[in-house]
């Protein structure tokens, strides 16, 4: 068998970099092996091609934050698990590159309601981490709640001005119909279980929700199980 070599090492010897460039070069996608991007260090590299893209730097990856549509069953957990290049949504691929030093330490911010689907919010960039942390309180999740049951005769106008009900204070939300079957809940900072106990309190069982908004970044058309990058110009 033919003897290998790591790449950053194989990078050093031919570039005459140090092993922090070369690990740089390598982590930030800027490294190619028979003209495909490799951006793990200790790939083994043997008499393949090992090349430098034009415009490589030997700069850290900028942090992002990364948007899934976790589906109805998953973790969080799992979810940042099941994130990687094949299930970026296609719609939003354009123009990225897409590198294993984007999903690590990822941080889970404003954690979906158990059992809920929908917008699910990772990010390494502690701009993004403080500033959601910061304003839980007064940021805005939009739910799509499916339901089934009869509403009682004031459930909307109750569930909007709030209401004490079988000893809980229940907050004042936003709630309207989208339709025959599923509810609209603006509410903020959803403590567990909220969102069943309210709909519970005007008569109405809850079979499904899906968030689709967290302050001003909106889900959108994104497909069920897969991701996409946060936009510079999309602000929570």
């Amino acid at each position: 068998m033919s003897e290998t070599t790591r790449l950053s090492k194989c990078l050093v010897a031919q570039l005459g970099c140090s092993r922090r460039e070369a690990e740089l070069y390598i982590s930030g996608g800027w490294v190619t092996v028979d003209g495909q991007v490799v951006d793990e260090p200790q790939f083994p590299v043997g008499q393949q091609t090992v090349a430098l893209l034009p415009g490589a730097k030997t700069e850290p990856l900028d942090p992002v934050t990364l948007l899934l549509h976790q589906e109805a069953g998953q973790t969080a957990e799992s979810g940042r698990l099941g994130m990687h290049a094949d299930n970026l949504s296609a719609a939003h691929a354009e123009g990225r590159r897409v590198l294993r030093g984007h999903f690590a330490r990822l941080t889970c911010l404003a954690e979906l309601q158990a059992g809920a689907s929908g917008l699910q919010v990772f990010s390494q960039d502690w701009r993004t981490v403080r500033k959601i942390n910061a304003d839980i309180q007064k940021l805005e999740q939009e739910y799509v709640v499916e339901v089934r049951g009869e509403i009682i005769g004031t459930g909307l106008e109750r569930l909007n001005r709030g209401f004490t009900w079988k000893g809980h204070e229940l907050p004042k939300v936003k709630a309207s119909w989208q339709n025959e079957t599923r509810l609209r809940l603006v509410l903020k900072n959803p403590p567990a279980g909220l969102i069943e106990l309210l709909c519970r309190s005007v008569g109405l069982e809850v079979v499904s929700m899906r968030r689709i908004r967290l302050g001003g970044v909106a889900m959108s058309k994104l497909p069920a199980g897969q991701w996409r990058y946060l936009e510079s110009k999309e602000k929570f």
